[in-house]
């Protein structure tokens, strides 16, 4: 398994009327992570397009148990529980320290600049699994 790590302050811009982040932000924290971990195990999002590939998210989702508010200071925990074939899924966790705010899941899949659904090069695999060594 990866697990990674994303920091996140709470902006301002980032709530609503009711100080309480906006849902959709949600996502956008866990593009954050899923960036940050491709970059920690050496594979930058620009690399993969600058192949010609992207990761188009295919499904999505989160459960929100508790507001997060401005100011705080948050962690984005990202899991790859599965190794990659076709697909890539994620899951996360929303934290303000120990209290868990919201959870979530996405999956991805490689394509190309057509849209045609593509097999992620040997080198990314191998770099995921690399990477997966080095958590166990």
């Amino acid at each position: 398994m990866i697990h990674s790590i994303s920091k996140i302050r709470v902006r301002y811009a980032e709530t609503d009327r009711m100080d309480v982040v906006y849902h959709s932000n949600y996502l956008i924290w866990f593009e954050t992570a899923r960036i940050h971990m491709l970059d920690q195990i050496g594979i930058p999002y620009r690399e993969i397009e600058a192949r010609g590939l992207f990761l188009p998210v295919l499904t999505v989702s989160a459960e929100y148990k508790s507001p997060a508010r401005f100011d705080d200071h948050l962690e984005i925990h990202l899991f790859m529980k599965k190794k990659p074939r076709a697909r890539m899924h994620f899951d996360y966790e929303v934290r303000r320290g120990e209290e868990l705010l919201a959870t979530g899941q996405s999956s991805h899949g490689f394509m190309d600049r057509s849209g045609k659904a593509q097999r992620p090069p040997e080198d990314l695999l191998e770099k995921i699994e690399s990477a997966w060594a080095m958590s166990e």
